[in-house]
């Protein structure tokens, strides 16, 4: 522990005590000062250390707004506990509870108002029913907030890490584990010359509470166990929220196989590197509104090459890319033949569309279980995937013609594909051979035979954007050949085998070695 004292350092900026409105007046003086100096802000004619320094700045006013905020916060949700029934703030302001009184008055977030209440109610000095005061729960937070030297984020890791019922028992650790974790908030820890991060606080945090409650490791992943949920929302025409919470294990392992497609390292050609932008899609705290129709543009999700070099750039973002990561593991699964059948028939979705609309490329085609139709290239895909069966309905909906089913490939047929090609034969791209779709080089609607010759695997995304992407696959001699777009092939517009078989590599390379030798 070391020598600082947000406690005393916050009682010395104290002295004394204004008035509500008089507050409020002050107040709205420092936002107009701070607009003030907004619109005299040009970002762009600084040096960086100017940059980093004002970044740096404008951190201390938002921590001394987000201490305010702490204590009216702590204030409201004191003023709108159950125990005052309908005389309780938030009723008398039409509102059902705390959280949404708070969101309505700031415009928060939900989160942002909840992390704001549990900070402001542990902080808060309280009145015993003997009209005795109570110190906060957390007195050593509070006085780094009211210091100006801690964020809300920062606060609420410390007061969320150690706020569990499994750690009350021990009353004196939780103290000593609040003053090293607002020491390193502060910068003043022995095992860290820079202030921690509120993730690095969480993270400490769990620590600690390992060494307060060893035991307490089994009832949370009793808790977790309890609590794991997945569930699918209402679709829409932006598509369907998939919610829930996931075992820590099983998160570790998703976010593993999105690690290995999305790292720099390691990521496949499907899954290039993006454009540096903003990425708060990353953060779990993200509130965007999964509906909301101001969201990515028509080009969000494409592969362009605009870069100098003719390389990849890839627009979509971390969750976009995730989604498709996502995608292509639940293709794998719905292909195996350990995947329970549904009456008899495979897992696969159905998709439904009248021929007519197919045979012009017009209208829509709608997919078994959801209610928002999808497009005629979309139901190309699926096609070509799965392929198709035609079925003749009189106007009163009678069936009066059903035809065979017509299936694309079957398991001896993808293992010979799956042998001759590797996995998605789209140059660099690492998706392997499971997780791929079969296209066909003879579109299926144009009657392309269910035949290993005209069969290839591609990634889900690069069948997906196989029309406008720029690459060609053609078949030669029963193997495929791939020719890579102009602005990325500028000099050689040459047609390539493509493989990533191992077997098939070596057979290339020693036709090739022939050849030099002969």
């Amino acid at each position: 522990m070391t020598n600082s004292d947000p406690i005393g350092e916050s009682e010395a900026l104290a002295d004394s005590i204004i008035p509500g409105d008089d507050l409020v007046a002050e107040l709205d003086a420092a936002a107009t000062l701070l607009r003030r100096l907004r619109a005299s802000l040009c970002a762009e004619s600084m040096a960086d250390d100017e940059l980093l320094a004002v970044t740096a700045a404008v951190a201390e006013v938002a921590q001394a707004c987000d201490a305010i905020q702490v204590v009216a916060a702590g204030e409201i949700h004191d003023r709108s506990r159950s125990a005052l029934g309908s005389d309780r703030l938030s009723a008398r302001k039409g509102c059902r509870s705390a959280s949404e009184l708070l969101q309505r008055v700031t415009r928060v977030s939900s989160v942002t108002a909840s992390r704001l209440l549990r900070v402001g109610e542990a902080v808060r000095t309280t009145v015993s029913f003997s009209g005795a005061s109570v110190p906060p729960r957390f007195a050593v937070v509070g006085a780094a907030l009211e210091s100006g030297g801690l964020c809300l984020d920062a606060a609420g890791a410390i007061v969320g890490g150690l706020s569990l019922p499994s750690l009350r028992a021990d009353a004196d650790a939780v103290a000593a584990a609040e003053e090293e974790l607002v020491d390193a908030a502060l910068g003043a820890s022995p095992e860290c010359p820079v202030a921690a991060t509120a993730d690095e606080l969480r993270l400490q945090a769990a620590v600690w509470r390992t060494l307060i409650d060893p035991d307490g490791v089994v009832p949370d992943e009793e808790r977790a166990m309890r609590h794991r949920s997945l569930t699918l929302g209402r679709a829409t025409s932006s598509g369907v929220t998939l919610a829930g919470v996931l075992l820590p294990e099983a998160a570790a392992r998703l976010q593993r196989i999105f690690d290995a497609y999305l790292s720099p390292v390691s990521r496949p050609v499907a899954f290039p590197a993006s454009d540096p932008a903003p990425a708060a899609d990353a953060d779990n705290s993200d509130n965007s509104d999964p509906t909301d129709d101001s969201g990515p543009t028509e080009n969000s999700g494409q592969t362009v090459g605009n870069a100098e070099d003719g390389s990849i750039v890839d627009t979509r973002t971390r969750a976009q890319q995730q989604h498709d990561v996502f995608l292509s593991m639940l293709d794998h699964v719905g292909r195996s033949d350990e995947t329970p059948t549904i009456g008899g028939a495979s897992s696969a979705v159905v998709v439904s569309v009248r021929q007519s609309d197919l045979e012009a490329g017009t209208g829509v085609g709608w997919v078994e279980g959801s209610d928002v139709p999808v497009s005629q290239r979309t139901v190309r895909q699926f096609i070509c995937t799965g392929g198709a069966q035609r079925i003749v309905l009189s106007d009163a909906g009678r069936i009066l013609e059903l035809g065979t089913e017509q299936r694309c490939f079957n398991g001896r047929q993808r293992r010979a594909i799956t042998l001759r090609d590797g996995g998605c034969i789209i140059p660099g791209c690492r998706v392997p051979a499971s997780w791929c779709e079969i296209h066909h080089t003879t579109p299926f609607a144009e009657g392309g035979a269910t035949h290993t010759d005209i069969g290839v695997l591609l990634c889900w995304f690069h069948h997906r954007t196989i029309e406008h992407s720029g690459w060609e696959i053609r078949m030669h001699g029963g193997a495929p050949q791939i020719k890579a777009p102009p602005w990325l092939d500028r000099h050689h517009r040459s047609w390539v085998p493509a493989t990533t078989s191992r077997t098939r590599l070596a057979d290339l390379r020693q036709h090739r070695r022939d050849g030099s030798n002969s």
